[in-house]
């Protein structure tokens, strides 16, 4: 039963390294799009 646990805590070990290599060093697209909104007047305090 302890072999099996060691095991698999390894290969778990080994899926999160691999994770995280592939995203730290995939090529992640900025969005090419404009996003523009417009915030009505009322939202903001009025002094």
């Amino acid at each position: 039963m302890g072999r099996i646990f060691v095991i698999l805590v390894a290969v778990l070990g080994v899926l999160l390294v691999v994770g995280a290599g592939v995203l730290a060093f995939l090529p992640m697209a900025a969005p090419s799009s404009t996003v523009e909104r417009v915030i009505p007047n009322e939202r903001f305090l009025q002094r």
